[in-house]
């Protein structure tokens, strides 16, 4: 029999607001290139093309089972040039929290463009986390 586990909205909010928490002040939004890990356990894989900071509470407070980034501090000045594939958000001391896809449409991470260029300045406008029913 398959799997058939429903969340209630009070729980998922939880659980968003316990990420929150996990992050924490000093967390990062890094975006790489190649062939994303199949956990966060594993190596970190690809190049890294940006590192984005974010605020010192990352994610507003959860409703309906999802919770928006705060104000996510762009890069400045890319690390490399390359094509986007995923992401890691990251705790202050680089651990690794979550992984997911980076894409121009249905994807976990939306952005313009996923071709970056070294130097070029790399914004993330918004950024929704949610966890289903």
């Amino acid at each position: 029999m398959a799997s058939n586990i429903h969340l209630s909205t009070t729980l998922r909010n939880a659980l968003l607001d316990a990420i929150n928490a996990v992050i924490g002040s000093g967390g990062k939004l890094k975006i790489y290139s190649g062939t994303q890990p199949a956990t966060v356990a594993a190596s970190e894989a690809g190049t890294l093309l940006a590192s984005l900071t974010l605020s010192s509470s990352p994610l507003a407070a959860a409703g309906s089972g999802s919770a928006a980034f705060n104000t996510i501090t762009g890069d400045t000045s890319a690390d490399n040039t390359g094509t986007a594939t995923h992401f890691s958000i990251t705790k202050s001391d680089d651990t690794r929290v979550i992984e997911g896809s980076v894409g121009t449409s249905g994807s976990d991470l939306n952005v313009a463009s996923t071709s970056f260029v070294a130097g070029q300045d790399i914004e993330v406008t918004s950024f929704t986390l949610s966890i289903a029913a």
